[in-house]
């Protein structure tokens, strides 16, 4: 696991200063403790910051091919590397070197562009082709690894791994993107399509993009997609089993390492699944690590434990309190761009805990999108049930307005809070569940902006990048389409962001076999049935790892990985919440309305609702902010 970053001048081949790819690199040093490297020709300066895992004597980056014609800066990890190294000697290549950053260079003089859709795994790289004088950058399936670019003044086009090396370069002009506030407080995080800072893009998942000496920057083209639009005939058993065989290999693959190797443990069906495939494949004791709060209904340590206890594992526990707080800012600092999911606190503290003895620690990450793990996918399951039912002449109207009469009811029991149901149901399900995955509702934005601000966005929305990507998706059914949107811009915008970041803040590699593509192509096959059954989401998975995990595990009601920040803000946090409406830099931007976001905190405290999330992220917009911009 790396960082790496770069200059290409698209006009004409100026000298690129190696101090100033130095010093993009330099911006990050916690994603490459082991070693740096800088490599320029004229027109071009590629960077590379190294995490030394596999091959650590001989994997120093950037790295060039026998004849010097091909060179490359990669972040990342090809499992399957072994695999393409032996097809690739069969062809006559010789290798000067045991690890996988070679093989990218040989791949590509063999097969070309073809080379990337060989690769399994996790993986985002700048190769430039001195025959072609261009550059071309790649990211990963399924946007495991960032990349972040923007062509400057000067007409050359920087990246870097984060959006702090770019930040580095004194040519980059910084200014706030205004839609990207929009969708920010939409949907928690600034999407793959969006940037805090105008004029930044990211290279999405599975997307590459050629850069070529004399041509206008382009635009990136998609190399990968997952499609839903195709179904398994094969009996449930014979699913199971081919699910089993494909987690056992992926786990198996992202056990490779020439440095300690641990397993995140929440105690959760996903975790729990790659520790046992784990324990049955490793010759000592696995080690695990599990994060736990101070508040008992948010506390999973106890499934952690009696996990660990099954497969013996070498197993740590920490607690996170009101007291991590005074984190927040150095985790700002790490996502760069404002992200308001609180679990980013405890992920950053088993990273922590992780990294006191491994470098690599496998999670759990990507099985509920995968295999419609969420309670959200069984909500929109039913809904569309619903919809179907009734023509939306008839439909909006009638649950419009019960939903409209129906008292919001933040403090009740979930089944009785009908409010946002019938409010749903209203409305078709592409706009249902946009809301569903978002983090405040467009009513909710329209109270809480400045008058200037709703001019400015000029009716952008974030809810319609999920609506279009539902609409356009390879699908039968309504929950694939939901699926397809998680993948496309839930898990790369928050989930992988935030393991990525948290990780490497703390120089650990975090690797996600239930990620592997050919798991989530499998499962984009999977009857619906066989993802969703009365009330259980994962269905497959969970009857799957039957033989492998306690009953207790597999059917216990899903908790996430959930910080008690409604409960901070109430007592610890009480008094933060307050300042944000008051003299924060939030506030003198003029964009919010001061006494909206001012009773936000009056009533959360008083418990008239609950604004935990909402008053979380303020906080950490106004962190944000004054970092980029203050």
């Amino acid at each position: 696991m790396c960082g790496i970053a770069g200059i290409f001048h698209l006009e004409t081949a100026k000298p690129v200063d190696p101090a100033r790819v130095q010093g993009m690199i330099d911006a990050m040093p916690h994603r490459g403790p082991d070693g740096t490297g800088v490599w320029t020709a004229p027109g071009v300066g590629l960077g590379h910051c190294r995490l030394s895992i596999i091959d650590l004597a001989g994997g120093a980056q950037p790295m060039a091919n026998q004849d010097a014609s091909l060179i490359v800066t990669y972040n990342g990890e090809i499992y399957n590397f072994a695999e393409v190294r032996a097809e690739l000697v069969a062809l006559g290549h010789k290798f000067r070197t045991t690890g996988d950053t070679e093989v990218i260079l040989h791949a590509y003089r063999q097969w070309g562009e073809a080379c990337v859709e060989r690769f399994n795994g996790m993986f985002a790289f700048a190769l430039y082709d001195v025959a072609t004088q261009s550059l071309w950058l790649v990211r990963d399936r399924l946007g495991v690894k960032p990349l972040y670019y923007a062509q400057v003044s000067d007409g050359s086009v920087i990246f870097g791994s984060e959006l702090k090396a770019l930040l580095a370069h004194p040519l980059l002009r910084r200014a706030p993107d205004l839609s990207a506030v929009e969708d920010y407080i939409a949907l928690g995080y600034v999407p793959d399509d969006a940037c805090i800072v105008a004029g930044v893009k990211k290279l999405g998942a599975g997307e590459h993009l050629r850069l070529v000496r004399g041509r206008a920057l382009a635009s990136p083209k998609r190399w990968w997609d997952v499609s839903f639009a195709d179904r398994s005939t094969a009996k449930p058993t014979t699913l199971a089993e081919e699910l089993v065989a494909l987690m056992r290999d992926a786990v198996k693959l992202r056990m490779v390492a020439d440095v300690p190797l641990g397993a995140f443990l929440s105690g959760g069906v996903d975790s729990s699944s790659v520790v046992a495939m784990m324990a049955e494949q490793s010759p000592r004791a696995v080690k695990t690590c599990t994060i736990g709060f101070d508040v008992e209904s948010l506390d999973e340590r106890g499934y952690a434990d009696h996990v660990a206890r099954r497969f013996a594992t070498d197993h740590r526990t920490r607690i996170v309190s009101p007291d991590d707080y005074g984190l927040l800012d150095r985790i700002v600092g790490h996502f760069d761009e404002p992200f308001a999911d609180a679990s980013a606190l405890p992920t950053y503290r088993v990273c922590e805990l992780a990294r006191e003895e491994v470098t690599v620690a496998l999670s759990g990450d990507g099985a509920d999108e995968a295999f419609a793990g969420y309670r959200r996918h069984l909500f929109q399951h039913r809904g569309e049930g619903l919809r179907s039912l009734l023509p939306q002449g008839l439909r909006g109207p009638l649950f419009g307005a019960l939903g409209r009469a129906y008292p919001k009811a933040d403090w009740a029991p979930r089944f009785l809070r009908a409010k946002s149901t019938f409010q749903e149901l209203a409305i078709s399900g592409g706009e249902a569940y946009a809301r569903a995955v978002g983090f405040t509702t467009p009513e909710l934005r329209a109270r809480l902006y400045g008058a200037e601000f709703a001019r400015s966005i000029s009716g952008h929305r974030a809810e319609d990048r999920i609506v279009a990507a539902m609409d356009a998706a390879p699908a039968r059914d309504p929950l694939d389409r939901a699926q397809y949107a998680d993948l496309k811009i839930w898990l790369p915008g928050d989930i992988l962001t935030k393991t990525d970041r948290m990780s490497m803040a703390v120089s650990l590699e975090a690797r996600e076999p239930l990620l592997d593509y050919r798991l989530v192509e499998f499962a984009a096959r999977l009857p619906v049935s066989q993802r969703i059954h009365g009330n259980t989401g994962k269905y497959l998975m969970k009857r799957a790892m039957e033989p492998h995990l306690p009953h207790n595990i597999l059917y216990r009601g899903k908790m996430g990985f959930v910080t008690p920040i409604a409960q901070w803000f109430r007592a610890a946090l009480a008094d933060e919440a307050a300042a944000v409406a008051d003299g924060s830099m939030l506030a003198r931007t003029g964009w919010f309305d001061r006494t909206t976001m001012a009773k936000l905190a009056q009533d959360h405290k008083a418990g008239r609702a609950d604004h935990g999330r909402l008053l979380w992220q303020l906080l950490v917009l106004d962190k944000s902010l004054a970092r980029l911009f203050g």
